[in-house]
């Protein structure tokens, strides 16, 4: 024999005792004796393409408060104008996630001083405060990697500095050499691009002596230059 799950409704009652609402609605006690309950049409719950939905959906027209997780496997927004947070919060999973906004941007401490920003009518940046990563070269022979900012020569005689060749995916990047090294005496450091065809101040390589030299080189996307 089948089994069903069971429901009481007192249909000898009184109207009260009955439930109410439009199609779809879900239904609610409507008092504290919980002896009726009712539905609005502004939560409803529609199960397949017979009432013009392709699969089950729950429309709620109003608003809602979460105290718990709300999970989603997809979410979509439309016409956000707050977004209010508290805690730590993390965007994306992979590599190429892309996270795109239009409008300046502000990051500010508790007091509200302005640590990082990018006005979209200036077209201009702003950093209170900037540090740019550092590797040290140890190695007779080192090739700048994406990420490589300023280069600290921590190595004494000769070494070779070989950069990467320009690009336009690269345009306007900027590397720092410093010679940390104390008393080098004879030796150098000699900076190239000749393996790959380009040029340093439309030279093939460039020549580091002297007592703890510094050079600034950008890349203009297809040779680099010293500035």
């Amino acid at each position: 024999m089948a089994k069903f799950g069971w429901a009481y409704i007192n249909c000898s009652g009184a109207s009260s005792d009955q439930t109410h609402g439009p199609a779809y609605s879900i239904q609610y006690v409507t008092s504290s004796a919980a002896t009726s309950t009712t539905g609005s049409g502004y939560l409803t719950y529609h199960t397949g393409s017979a009432t013009g939905f392709s699969v089950s959906t729950l429309i709620l027209s109003g608003n809602m408060i979460i105290t718990g997780t709300l999970s989603a496997s997809v979410y979509n927004y439309e016409n956000i104008t707050i977004i209010d947070a508290t805690g730590s919060t993390y965007f994306g999973n992979t590599d190429d996630d892309i996270h795109m906004r239009t409008g300046s941007l502000v990051v500010s401490n508790q007091a509200g001083t302005h640590i990082l920003s990018a006005s979209v009518g200036q077209k201009t940046v702003y950093v209170k405060g900037f540090a740019g990563n550092y590797t040290g070269v140890s190695t007779l022979s080192y090739a700048p990697v994406d990420g490589d900012y300023i280069l600290g020569v921590t190595r004494g005689n000769y070494v070779t500095m070989s950069l990467p060749a320009p690009s336009s995916l690269n345009s306007g990047r900027v590397l720092l050499i410093k010679d940390e090294f104390k008393n080098r005496g004879t030796g150098s450091i000699f900076v190239t691009g000749a393996a790959s065809g380009f040029l340093i101040d439309h030279a093939s390589s460039y020549l580091m002596t002297g007592s703890n030299p510094a050079i600034s080189l950008y890349s203009n996307g297809s040779n680099w230059f010293v500035f």
